[in-house]
Formats: structure tokens, sequence, C-alpha cells
């Protein structure tokens, strides 16, 4: 009787330590998150009030983006698929660095928008967007039901979205544009969830070993999600403001 109740104490100290590593983990991602929001942000508003710099170095006197605006607005692929491809051969240190790089590069992409809309229906969809981003966040975290099956249904509709949005790009078509502002609510609302539980079940799978190298991996994966959530709340707001944003 002693030996059964000595063992259910071990269970309990070692169920106690995984939440208590999967919450710390949740966290880092997190922060993280915000890290990056923070430094876009900061860029986007630096630019939209310097916009001399801007016209410069990154719009052309004609109009149309110049060689670094293209860029800044397509390496932020580049180095999202540096960092998923490289993350175990990269250092720690390595992928904080290229993860700010793409905040800011972000950052420019945003100010862009910042030119483009009123300051009035940016907060509006970003507080719009930080909502629906916290309800699906918390659906994600606390429900029972296997997501992961959505997962190759929202990936395949993240990538049509992507090719029809470039297509768009030499189109032009607002009406085609607006239609993707709605699918884009769509998935990139669903994928809150589904990334969510994802990174919790990671978070949950840790400390099975309870080593260094562990840890080590744990602020690697800690970093991957965070640009993961970043990325998912970053296109929800464009969605959101393709479809209710006012232009200037």
């Amino acid at each position: 009787m002693m030996e059964q109740q000595n063992y259910q104490y071990q269970n309990d100290s070692v169920f106690v330590q995984d939440r208590s590593v999967a919450k710390k983990f949740f966290a880092n991602v997190f922060l993280w998150m915000f890290v990056a929001l923070a430094v876009s942000a900061v860029t986007a508003f630096f630019l939209a009030e310097n916009e001399s710099i801007m016209r410069q170095y990154l719009i052309k006197e004609t109009g149309g983006f110049s060689i670094l605006g293209y860029i800044a607005i397509f390496a932020p692929l580049g180095l999202v698929m540096l960092m998923g491809a490289a993350m175990q051969r990269l250092s720690f240190e390595a992928l904080v660095g290229i993860f700010l790089l793409y905040s800011i590069l972000t950052g420019v992409m945003l100010s862009f928008i910042l030119l483009i809309y009123t300051a009035a229906s940016i907060a509006i969809c970003f507080a719009a967007a930080a909502v629906i981003f916290a309800v699906m966040a918390v659906m994600g975290y606390t429900t029972d039901v296997d997501l992961s099956r959505f997962g190759p249904i929202l990936m395949a509709g993240v990538i049509g979205l992507v090719v029809v949005s470039i297509i768009n790009m030499v189109i032009g078509s607002d009406t085609l544009g607006y239609i993707l502002g709605f699918v884009g609510i769509a998935i990139f609302t669903a994928l809150t969830a589904y990334k969510v539980q994802e990174i919790k079940r990671i978070g949950e799978g840790l400390d099975e070993n309870g080593n260094e190298i562990a840890l080590a991996d744990s602020k690697k994966l800690a970093l991957m999600g965070a640009l993961s959530l970043y990325i998912t709340f970053i296109n929800l707001f464009l969605s959101l403001l393709r479809v209710f944003g006012d232009r200037r």
C-alpha cells in the first residue's frame, strides 16, 4: 500500500513538472511573438513617419517599388524557408538574428500599408485581428478535438491563397482582392487554432530527455512556434484590411 502511494506521488510530481515545462514553453512562444510584433510596429511607424526615406530607397519616383522595395517584400519568404530548413544546423543566436531581421522586413512591408489605409481602419482591423486571434488561440489550447487532420487542408489553402494573390498583383483586380480577403480571414482564423494546438503538443513533449540538448531544442522550437503564430496573425490582420480597410 505504501509503495502504491509513493508511486502515485511520483506520477503526480512528474505530471505537475510536465505541465510546468509546457506552460513555460508556451509563454516563451508568445513572448517571442510579441517581440516580433513590437519590432515590426516600430519599423513600420518609423518609415511611415519618414516618407522621404521610403521614396529614396523603396519606391521609384515614377511609382512602384524599387529593387530594395521588392527585396523587402519577398525576402521574408526566403528567411522563413532558411529558418525551417536549417534550424538544426544554426545556433539559437543565429536563429534569433534571422527572426529579428524577418520582423524588421515585415515592418518595412507594413509601412506601405500605413500609407495606403487610414489610421482608423488600421486600428480597428488590428484590434479585430487581436480579438479573433485570442479567441481562436484559447479554443486551440483548450479543445479536446484533434485539429491535426485539418492541417493539410489549411496549408493547401494557404498555398492557393499565395499563388492567386501573386497573380492578382499582375492583374490588379479589386474584386478578386476582396474575395481573397474573405478567404484569408477564414483560413488564418482556423489556422490560429490549429497552430496553437500544435505548439501546445510540442511543449508537452519537450521534457522527455531532460538534458541540455533538449533545452536548446526547446528554445529553437519556441522561436519557430512564435514565427508561425506571428505570420498567422499578420496575415489575418492583412486579410481584414483587404475587406474592411478604408483607403486614403
